[in-house]
């Protein structure tokens, strides 16, 4: 089983995203790679790996980078067009106190770290966690939305 990450393209107040063709190219580009064996084919974004705590920070590794994490933007058909001097947004950061949040995050390669001066020993994350995750703006290169993710389990 495989999903396709459409968190980018939907409506908050309708489950079926009316933006039916990537929906279908995100499902096809799935089939593509993982039935038939192409595997120059991107199947999708990138999905939370692990999280490392380095010097009071959340640095969390991704699969499927797909070349790197770009910040970006989605306008209905339209590719995803990198914003250049955009940070990641949708990120939240707790301590040991487990409150949550809003986090400062920066992409480094294939990884983001994740950091805020209300949580100076941090041990947990979330990406784009809430019914409507919009303003979730994280990429890989090859256009396919991060999967949002938790990193705790209260």
């Amino acid at each position: 089983v495989h999903m396709a990450v459409t968190i980018d393209i939907g409506q908050a107040d309708d489950i079926h995203p009316p933006n039916k063709f990537d929906v279908g190219e995100r499902l096809g580009a799935l089939a593509l790679h993982h039935v038939y064996g192409k595997a120059e084919v991107v199947p999708g974004g990138p999905v939370f790996e692990r999280m490392d705590i380095r010097s009071g920070r959340a640095v969390i590794t991704f699969t499927g980078t797909a070349g790197g994490l770009i910040v970006g933007r989605k306008d209905g058909r339209a590719a995803v067009a990198v914003q250049a001097d955009g940070k990641p947004a949708r990120f939240a950061i707790a301590g040991e106190d487990k409150v949550f949040h809003w986090a400062d995050a920066v992409i480094d390669g294939g990884q983001v770290v994740v950091s805020s001066p209300a949580v100076p020993k941090p041990v947990a994350v979330r990406y784009a966690f809430s019914s409507n995750p919009a303003g979730a703006n994280l990429y890989n290169r090859a256009g396919f939305p991060v999967a949002p993710f938790r990193t705790d389990n209260w």
